[in-house]
């Protein structure tokens, strides 16, 4: 399965990941001014945007080998790779599996575990799934909106002590009102060896509210990972 993609710009390839239920237009604050500097690649993942959904599971995990795919299909050898949400986690499961492959990690509201998500989001996706699991789904958006759920109830699956198998240069980049717990960012950032947490005033989607203050955050970070925040 081939992937909808858009790319600009030139330069080392910067991968940009979107969230749950949506597309890569996530990213239009930072696309423009990304591919100042680097080649950008941003994806529409499996079952989201223009990308088909194909058979079989759908689960972070999966969308994480899509990704390996994406890279041989596009022959790129190395990138950075900037996610967001389920973007993070999906990149990840990629880090872990393909560390190689590469050169700096950005995650923006990612989790490790559903329980990172403070209860008044993870509740009602518990709840809804829950509701929505035991009814035969036959109307196609309805069964999509059921695995999105799926994907936020029950993943990802990562320990701390996965994460400090990954030794690649990584920011854990989080809003001060994220939809995930600050204790739940800082110990994703703890636990990963060469890791920066930063953190900027906004709530989840803060690269839409503060696009100048993330972009500058995520420049500074690849053009000098030892910098001090």
């Amino acid at each position: 399965m081939h992937h909808y993609f858009e790319t600009y710009g030139a330069g080392e390839p910067l991968i940009l990941l979107h969230g749950n239920g949506e597309d890569c237009t996530y990213f239009k604050h930072q696309i423009p001014a990304f591919a100042k500097y680097y080649k950008v690649y941003a994806i529409d993942t499996r079952g989201h945007g223009k990308t088909p959904r194909g058979d079989g599971e759908f689960s972070i995990r999966r969308f994480a080998e899509d990704l390996y795919d994406f890279f041989e299909w596009q022959h790129i050898q190395k990138a950075h790779i900037l996610g967001f949400s389920d973007g993070a986690n999906i990149a990840m499961y990629f880090a872990l599996a393909h560390p190689e492959r590469i050169n700096k990690l950005i995650l923006n509201g990612g989790n490790i575990f559903p329980t990172g998500l403070k209860a008044y989001f993870n509740v009602p996706c518990q709840v809804g799934y829950r509701l929505l699991k035991p009814i035969p789904l036959k109307n196609e958006k309805v069964h999509h909106f059921y695995e999105l759920l799926k994907l936020m109830a029950l993943e990802p699956h990562i320990t701390p002590a996965q994460l400090h198998t990954i030794t690649v240069p990584t920011m854990v980049l989080a809003g001060s009102h994220d939809i995930v717990k600050f204790s739940h960012s800082r110990l994703m950032a703890k636990s990963i060896s060469q890791c920066k947490f930063k953190i900027l005033e906004g709530g989840h989607m803060v690269s839409s509210t503060d696009p100048q203050g993330y972009n500058e955050a995520v420049f500074r970070f690849l053009k000098n990972s030892s910098e001090k925040y």
